[in-house]
């Protein structure tokens, strides 16, 4: 019988009790079996362990120590390129420390993230490393309490990309990247915009279109609301994103920006499939410089982001007791290639109207 007791003083019974399932059960939820247990069920011993702050102790030595030497991090979607370099940036960085990456993908829910802080807090991991997008309606408390204690029992802390939360955060240059972007297209003399961004609430995509539509601005110009969809942000998203947009019909429309460029490379696709030439009948731009856009037809204007040294410098943000306020964000550059043309390449469409 499990009677593992944490620094808490909850026992792995005491969780099973408290959610009403068997011990066998509340084990293979939070000792990471490979066996499959009802989302109900699931549920259940995941809040009662958080009621009684349980966090499973899954080594001795680690209890000894106060931790291991692993790297715990999280990411959206290990699939996609953005995050997949980010995590070769840790991996890199963690080598050189003698220590072992662990990555778990959070997908599109915020409450996921929150669960596998919670499943990894009990694995004593030496650092964890927060990389997937935030999302404004986030339970930001309950996410805080479980990296606080976290880090009161000798674990380090690191966000990557906009954050509220009281943590090490390595910032990055969002903003200040779409709007260095919307003013290079308006000097290659584009004057007529569409984005497709993610949902509303996502910390990175809405800093990406405050940013793109204050550069606007800032040459003269506007970023018609309407002109704005919103979609998943994913290939397919862009996908979906750029098959709106044409159905609504492109006459007013000599570029789309798309928050990410995994949504530009869908984007690229829909705009093919709907018989129209990217690059030539309309531009198309992105944001982050994944590998992938400097190979795809027409290569992908974009905003670089150094993803590598994202990751490396994350870790060692975790590690060197920087503090947040101190922690230059990362920088990114705009890099113009051939879906954006100047004005006068692209096929002629006068804007609807009268």
């Amino acid at each position: 019988m499990d009677r593992e007791t944490t620094r808490s003083g909850a026992t792995l019974q005491d969780v099973a009790r408290e959610a009403g399932v068997s011990l066998a059960t509340a084990s293979r939820v939070l000792n990471g079996s490979t066996r499959t247990v009802n989302d109900k069920y699931r549920r259940l011993v995941v809040d009662a362990a958080a009621r009684l702050d349980y966090s499973p102790n899954l080594s001795a030595q680690a209890t000894a120590r106060g931790m291991t030497t692993t790297v715990a991090l999280l990411v959206a979607d290990i699939a996609d390129p953005y995050f997949s370099s980010i995590a070769d940036g840790v991996v890199s960085e963690a080598d050189r420390e003698g220590l072992i990456v662990q990555i778990a993908a959070t997908g599109p829910e915020p409450a996921r993230e929150l669960e596998l802080v919670r499943t990894l807090r009990g694995q004593r991991p030496r650092v964890m490393i927060l990389a997937a997008s935030r999302h404004s309606t986030h339970a930001a408390p309950a996410l805080s309490d479980e990296l606080a204690s976290f880090e009161a029992n000798g674990g380090r802390v690191a966000i990557v990309g906009g954050n509220e939360l009281p943590f090490r955060t390595l910032p990055v240059d969002n903003a200040a990247g779409a709007d260095a972007l919307a003013r290079a297209l308006a000097t290659l003399g584009y004057r007529r915009f569409a984005m497709i961004a993610g949902d509303e609430g996502l910390t990175t995509s809405d800093d990406r279109l405050r940013g793109f539509a204050a550069g606007l601005e800032g040459s003269g110009l506007t970023l018609d609301s309407e002109r704005v969809v919103r979609s998943d942000f994913t290939r397919d998203g862009g996908y979906e994103g750029m098959r709106r947009l044409v159905e609504a019909g492109l006459d007013d429309i000599e570029l789309v920006f798309a928050a990410n460029d995994v949504m530009a490379v869908g984007a690229l696709a829909a705009l093919r499939d709907a018989g129209f030439e990217p690059g030539r009948d309309l531009a198309i731009a992105g944001f982050d410089d994944i590998p992938t856009v400097r190979d795809v037809t027409p290569a992908l204007t974009t905003v670089r982001i150094p993803l590598d040294e994202v990751g490396r410098r994350a870790l060692r943000l975790a590690l060197d007791d920087f503090e947040p306020a101190t922690t230059a964000a990362v920088p990114t550059a705009v890099v113009l290639r051939g879906s954006t043309p100047a004005i006068s390449a692209l096929t002629p469409r006068p804007p609807s109207g009268p």
